[in-house]
Order: structure tokens, then C-alpha cells, then sequence
């Protein structure tokens, strides 16, 4: 086969992904850049352009900049979080303890759960007076309050749901990657003395480091992209407390059918996760380590 029809055939088996790529992920990113610089078609009325409009009502949108924030603390609660028990749980369902196979399973069991179950299941454990939670804080003195309902803590109470269920997804990959691990490195480890905590610091967590790369990047766009449980559980109340920016985009989109506006939101969002992705890459390759 000459070189040239190498080439080809390379570019032939890439052209069907390459296709639904541009289809659907490069064509509709252009499509929501260039809708978001017209108005919004009401009727007869067709779309006139209106340039950054959009961009500079966004700039004054008070509650655009608190579902920012929320998003931003919600990020920030749940990534470290959910990334650390993942871990934690895959170091301890991979050594050799009784029962595993079923640790392995309820631990795995919230993440093939659907969004929707898991927000009523956890509006029952939140229900004032009656859930489960407060029954359970009863038995301790402490006097009922509304989960949900409350600016301080709805935000949190929806960090609990999502770090329940996603860190026994993340697990899975830790542990795929704990399993595919030479057991000689321990062997040696164990020769030489190494204490457990110096073996995992200093050889498991480095080798681990694509892994975790690979979490992060989805625990990013899982942070961002939620608006099940927020419609479900609390609808962005109270007061907006727990109004995520994606909600925010559905709520603008589709309950006041304002697409143009919502198409300026989506681009803000796109720009946020390229950010954060592209500075994954650049700050944690340097400390990836391939095997």
C-alpha cells in the first residue's frame, strides 16, 4: 500500500466520528454564536441582528451573575470532594476484603440510578419533619429546619445529592486503573520498607495522575451541566439560591422564550468549560505520568 493510500484510509476511517462531530457538536457551537447575536423571532416577526445586545444585557443580568457564583461554590464543593471519596473508595474495594464484590455494587448503585429518582429519593430524606434526615436528627436533640427551603443550606443539600452519586461513578475508574497495575511495584515497595502511605504518595497516586486527569475533566462538565435536580428538588429557590447557570439557560430558553438571550448564556458557559479544560491540560500533563 503506497503512502498515499495510507492516507486515505486512515482519513476514511475517521471520516464517520469526524462527521457526527461536526454535526453535532462544532455545527450547533457556531449556529448558538450566531443566533446569539440576533433577537429573538416572535411570531411574524423575524430576527433582526442586534450585535453584542445580548452580552451587554447579560453584563447588568443580576440573577446571571448569582447563578455564576452558585455554580462557581457548587464547583468548588463537589469536584475536590467527589474526586477524594472516589479514591478513597477504589483503594478500599480493590484490596482483599471480605465482601467486596458487594461494596463494589452499592457503591456503583447511585450512578445507574436516573436523575430524576435521585432527586425524589432525596426530597423524601429532605422532607421537613418527616424525612428521613429528620427523623434521624431527632433522635439527637436537634430541632427541624427546612433543607430545601432555607438560602443557607439548599445550596449545600445539593452538593450531598450530587457527591452521592457521582463518586461511585468516578470510583469505577480508579479502580480499572488501580487493577491494571503491575503488583510487583508493591512487592518491591514492601522489600525496600516503604510504609503504605509513602507507597501510595510516591508511586500509586503519580501513576494514577491520567486517571485522575480524565475524572476532573468530566467532574468539571458534570458541575456545570446539571439542571435535573435543580428543577426536581428546588427549582432554583429559595430566592435563587441554588439557580445553577445551566438552569438559568433552560429557565430563559424555555419558560420565557427568550432563545437569543439563551444562546449568549450557552456561549458564556462554552467559553467557562473550554477555560477550565484547557487549563486541566496545561497545568496537570505536567504531572501525568503514562505507564
Amino acid at each position: 500500500m503506497t503512502r498515499t493510500k495510507e492516507w486515505l484510509y486512515g482519513w476514511l476511517l475517521l471520516l464517520p466520528a469526524m462527521a457526527l462531530l461536526v454535526l453535532f457538536t462544532h455545527y450547533p457551537a457556531v449556529a448558538n454564536l450566531w443566533h446569539s447575536f440576533y433577537s429573538t423571532p416572535r411570531g411574524s416577526r423575524q430576527a433582526v441582528f442586534v450585535g453584542v445586545d445580548h452580552y451587554r444585557q447579560l453584563a447588568d443580568d443580576p440573577i446571571f451573575w448569582q447563578a455564576l457564583s452558585n455554580n462557581l461554590w457548587y464547583a468548588l464543593g463537589t469536584i475536590p470532594l467527589s474526586i477524594a471519596l472516589a479514591l478513597m473508595m477504589a483503594a478500599w474495594v480493590n484490596g482483599r476484603i471480605a465482601g467486596r464484590s458487594v461494596l463494589r455494587l452499592a457503591y456503583f448503585t447511585p450512578t445507574i440510578l436516573p436523575m430524576i429518582a435521585v432527586a425524589n429519593i432525596w426530597l423524601f430524606f429532605y422532607t421537613p419533619e418527616y424525612g428521613l434526615l429528620e427523623q434521624f436528627l431527632r433522635l439527637f436533640g436537634v430541632p427541624t429546619h427546612n433543607w430545601l427551603g432555607s438560602q443557607s443550606t439548599a445550596l449545600p443539600a445539593m452538593m450531598v445529592v450530587a457527591v452521592w452519586k457521582e463518586a461511585g461513578f468516578f470510583m469505577i475508574f480508579y479502580l480499572a486503573a488501580l487493577q491494571s497495575m503491575s503488583p510487583h511495584l508493591a512487592e518491591a515497595a514492601a522489600i525496600e520498607g516503604a510504609s503504605r502511605w509513602y507507597f501510595f504518595r510516591r508511586v500509586t497516586f503519580p501513576l494514577l495522575m491520567p486517571t485522575t486527569l480524565f475524572v476532573l475533566v468530566n467532574a468539571v462538565i458534570n458541575a456545570f451541566r446539571l439542571v435535573d435536580h435543580v428543577v426536581v428538588m428546588t427549582r432554583g429557590g429559595p430566592d435563587n439560591a441554588t439557580a445553577l447557570l445551566l438552569y438559568y439557560i433552560y429557565e430563559i430558553g424555555f419558560r420565557f422564550w427568550d432563545s437569543a438571550y439563551a444562546a449568549a448564556l450557552t456561549m458564556v458557559l462554552l467559553v467557562l468549560l473550554g477555560a477550565a479544560a484547557l487549563a486541566q491540560f496545561l497545568f496537570l500533563e505536567r504531572r501525568t505520568h503514562y505507564q
